[in-house]
């Protein structure tokens, strides 16, 4: 028993380093940033990708520090398609409300087709942060 705990235990790196490399995730960049800004909002130019080798359907959504959405957040394409092995900018317009700084996460969630078999939504986000200038 405790030689094949041993051996599994040495079989997991390895398994999980051979599985790392083939796989792929849809991805956005950049993934951190901070804008300073002279207005009552900032901007920030995301671009999510399609690494897959078929179409992708994307959502952005801008949520606050602790995952609260940002409803008064304007997104220049908030739903957009992907083909495959396609990225496209998206910009996204976040009022300060009233703060000096405000820190955001912008996310790229897919949306699964209907009618497939792959049901997952996968969401990738980045963590920016805005200042006031002034």
């Amino acid at each position: 028993m405790r030689i094949a705990g041993l051996v599994l235990g040495l079989a997991a790196p390895a398994l999980v380093c051979a599985f790392a490399g083939a796989a792929e995730a849809q991805s956005m960049t950049p993934m951190r940033g901070e804008v300073r800004s002279l207005s009552d909002s900032f901007a920030v130019r995301v671009f999510p990708a399609n690494p897959y080798g078929k179409p992708i359907r994307v959502e952005i959504h801008v949520y606050d520090q602790d995952f609260v959405a940002i409803e008064d957040a304007r997104i220049s394409v908030a739903t957009l398609m992907l083909s495959a092995n396609a990225s496209r900018p998206v910009i996204v317009a976040i009022p300060f409300a009233g703060r000096r700084e405000r820190k955001v996460r912008i996310c790229a969630e897919s949306i699964p087709f209907p009618n497939t078999q792959a049901q997952v939504r996968a969401q990738i986000c980045g963590k920016f942060l805005g200042k006031r200038a002034f």
